[in-house]
Order: C-alpha cells, then structure tokens, then sequence
C-alpha cells in the first residue's frame, strides 16, 4: 500500500471511530428522558429524583467539554479519546446493572465527563487527520453524525425499553464504545500541541462545577424547602460566590478555561445566550414530553409510542436546520434568529393552554413550530458564534458555546421539572384530578419556556451584524448539528471567500 493510500486509509478509520461515537453519544444522551419512567418504576425512585440522571450528565458535561480539548492538546488526544470512551463503556455498564436510582444518576455524571471529552477529543483528532477541503467534509460528516444521533435517540430508547428493557440501550451503547475503542487503536495516530502552555485550568473546572450543582439543587428543592427559604437561599450564595471565585481565577492563569475578553465581543455573547436559551428549552421540552406522554393519567403512552411522539421536535429540528444557512444568508443572520425564536415563542405559548382533554394530534402543530423555530435559531446563532472573531480566537469562542449549551440544558431542565412537579403537587392538593393536575403542570413549565424563547428575540436585536455562512452543503451539516455543538462554517475566520471577508471586515467588530 502507497503512503498516499495508508494517509486516506487512517483517515478513513478516524472518521469511522469519531462519527460512530459521536452518533452513540448524542442518541443515549437524548434517549434517556424517554426512559425515566421505566427506570423509576424498575428501581422505585421517583421520577423527579431521576431528573438528576439528565442534569447531572449536562452539569458534568458542561464543566468538562473545555478540560478535556486541553487535556487532549496536553497528554495526546487520542489518549485521552480513549479515556473517555473507556469511562462511557464504564458508566454504561454502571447503569445497566444499577438497582436504585442513585447508582443510575452516579453513572450518569461519569457518562457526562465520558460524554464531552469523546465529543472535544474526537473533533480535534479528525481535525488533524485531514487538511483543507477533506477536514472540512470531515468535519461536516461528525455533525451530521451527531445530529442523527440526537433525532435517533428517544426512538430508539422507546424501541429498546419495549423489545429489551431500559437496560438494553446500556449495553448496546458500551458494545458500540468498545468497537469505537478498538477502531481508534488500529487506526488514529497519537497527536498533541506541543506549543500549547502545559498548565491545565483544574480550578475553574471545579469551580464551574461548584457554581452549577447549588445553583440547580436550589432551584430542584425549591418546591419542598420554599424559594425563600434558609436552604435554597444558601444553595444559590454558594452559587454566586463560586461564580465570582471562577471570574477570579480566570484573570490569573495562564490558559483560562474562558478567556474573559471574549465576553466584550457583543456578537459572541448575544449569539451564546441564544444558544444557551436554545439548548434549555429543547432539553426541558422533550424531559416534559417523555414524562407527559407516557403518564396514565395523560395520554399513556408505550416508551415506543412516546419516542416515536416526539418525531416531530426531533427530527423536525435536523431537517429543518440545513436548509436555514442560505436563508439567513439572504435575509441576515439576526433576522433569521429573531424569527425563529418568535416561532418557537409561538410553539410554547400553544403548549401553555393545554388541558387534559388534549390528544396528540393538539401537540402536532406547536410541536412543529418549536421545531422549525429551533432550527432557524441555532445554525445561525452557532455560525454567529465564530464568525464574530479573529482565526486565533475561533476555538475560544466555540468552547464558550459548547459550554453555554451544556449549562443551558442543566438549568432548563432542572427549572421545567421544577415547576412541573411544584404545580401538579398544588392542583392535587387542592383537589385537581390527576389529568389536570398534570396539564397544569405541562402547562405551567411552557409558558416558563416561552419567556425564555422570548428573551431569545431579545437576544436577535442585541446581536450586530455579523458575517453569514454562505449557505454550502458543509454550512447545511453544520447546522443541523447546532443544537448540539458549535462547528466551523463558511462564515468562520479563516474559511471565508477573501473577497466576502473584505466586504465584512468592517462588520467584525470585537465589541
């Protein structure tokens, strides 16, 4: 075999093992709401117990997702890739033979460091192999890969909790990491940034932890210890304290888990607290979902029937996302977010009036709308993200966003499960059937995430004019992976037509 021949064959192998991980990661982490209920009546721990199943994972991952890149610039990523796919093999077996609800949830937040650390390494080995055009459809290949597993994954857990049991996802998912585990060690070279400083931020890993777990253990036990109470005031002062303590070792080491000057580029922070409200309300959407629709006394749904209900959010959201780059190229990226924020402001504000005699057909449209929202929001708002900053600051501005989405769905969903609980627990106090009890509860959490969909037309109006992606077919798998990771498109530093970056130098402004 020609040295040509072996550099495409690596290539090849890296592809394989990083897309088929990336798939198995993304289609487990949105496959477990759908499993909750079976998982609560397996161990006998309450679904509002299992929450911390999903926002543990997103906690974890979001103190991680950055860690890990530099540990993998560090010590070699390929090492470190397959360190994390040896603890998702770990935590999947975990859980697969856990026989309470806190054995799920310590297996869960290993599965979120294992998680974010396959997701960082594995795009920074296939970013090596390749060069030029080939990295590129590389890379857009690995998106595509995520987002199908993302769409994937609450029907496949629905299929598997009926043909298997809950477990069955498990194994499987600790079957396909070990193939990927093998792959990696026949195909990828060992690779690292020699230039990369050795100091690795280990505080502001722990503090971003420590800022996150009071903050939604507060918000979590608000219900049962009051909003005002000793408590949770105490969780949220630890909160603010380690956030401030965070700031603060931010200032001092030498490569910070944040760089702090990119939070004066007004571009970047408005395009991150898009993605961040995004990523909440799609997270706390199909948590309420998976619970609502499997409920006896909703619509009493099989684990398949509920999967296969939220088709329309899911898959909506991926096919929808591709054909998005051009129309904001055409219209403007902010115009494109602002719109696609109000439509799933809409889908939210439709869900607020549901009653319990609601079928599923009711859902359908709202569904629809949130779905086409989302899409329009997050590619663009993605594609903002490293289109308003230098080629030097690109891999910054993207860990900020990757982090943003992963804080969002810990928030989001700990404060939909919250207030969906609080308010069943109310309406059945005061005497509601549990039909409706739980429609206000759905309810209830909807017009929660409408406000927060609202503020991300706010969001629109808040971001400049900025560079947008050209609308090319890697820009497609670009957005439509937006919902889960933040990828270069034609708008990105560096990648831009010279002549459309000239047009838009003015336009790129830091602040």
């Amino acid at each position: 075999m020609s040295d040509a021949a072996k550099v495409r064959s690596r290539a090849g192998g890296v592809l394989a093992a990083t897309c088929i991980s990336t798939l198995v990661v993304n289609a487990n982490t949105s496959a477990v709401s759908i499993l909750l209920p079976a998982i609560s009546e397996d161990t006998g721990t309450s679904v509002e117990t299992l929450q911390w199943a999903v926002t543990g994972y997103s906690l974890v991952g979001a103190a991680v997702i950055v860690t890990s890149g530099s540990l993998g610039d560090v010590f070699g990523r390929r090492r470190v890739f397959q360190l994390g796919l040896l603890l998702f093999v770990a935590s999947c077996v975990m859980i697969a033979l856990a026989g309470s609800g806190g054995m799920v949830i310590a297996g869960r937040v290993i599965q979120g460091a294992a998680g974010a650390t396959i997701l960082a390494c594995g795009l920074s080995l296939l970013s090596v192999a390749n060069d030029g055009a080939a990295q590129l459809r590389a890379v857009s290949l690995w998106g595509a890969a995520a987002a199908v597993g993302a769409a994937a994954g609450p029907l496949l857990g629905g299929v598997l909790v009926d043909a298997t049991g809950w477990q069955g996802l498990f194994w499987i998912d600790a079957a396909v990491a070990l193939l990927c585990m093998v792959l990696t060690a026949a195909t990828v070279s060992e690779s690292s940034d020699p230039d990369r400083p050795r100091t690795i931020d280990y505080a502001g890993t722990v503090l971003i932890a420590l800022t996150l777990t009071p903050l939604i253990l507060g918000v979590s036990k608000s219900g049962d210890w009051g909003w005002l109470s000793v408590a949770t005031l105490g969780c949220f002062a630890i909160s603010i304290a380690a956030g401030y303590a965070f700031i603060a070792v931010e200032r001092r080491v030498a490569v910070p888990l944040l760089d702090l000057a990119l939070l004066r580029n007004r571009v970047l922070v408005g395009s991150t607290i898009a993605i961040l409200i995004g990523a909440g309300t799609i997270n706390g959407l199909m948590y309420l979902l998976s619970l609502y629709f499997q409920d006896p006394a909703a619509l009493d749904f099989s684990p398949f029937e509920a999967g296969l209900a939220t088709l329309p959010a899911t898959v909506g959201l991926v096919v929808v996302a591709p054909l998005v780059p051009r129309l904001a190229a055409k219209f403007g990226g902010r115009q494109t977010i602002g719109v696609g924020f109000a439509l799933t402001t809409l889908g939210f504000v439709i869900v607020g009036f549901v009653g319990a005699s609601w079928t599923y057909a009711a859902f359908v449209l709202p569904l629809v709308a949130i779905a086409v929202g989302m899409g329009m929001s997050n590619g663009p708002a993605s594609s903002a993200a490293t289109a308003s900053v230098p080629e030097n600051e690109v891999g910054g501005a993207s860990g900020v966003s990757n982090m943003a989405r992963y804080v969002g769905a810990a928030v989001a969903t700990a404060l939909a499960a919250t207030i969906y609980g609080s308010v069943i627990a109310n309406q059945a106090d005061d005497g509601a059937s549990q039909s409706d009890a739980l429609a206000s509860g759905l309810a209830a959490a909807s017009w929660m995430m409408a406000i927060f969909s609202f503020l991300g037309v706010l969001m629109a109006v808040v971001i400049a004019r900025h560079r947008a992606a050209t609308g090319t077919l890697n820009d497609a798998a670009a957005a439509a992976a937006a919902h889960l990771h933040t990828l270069p498109t034609s708008a990105t530093a560096g990648r831009a037509d010279p002549e459309q970056g000239k047009a838009d130098a003015s336009e790129r402004r830091p602040g």
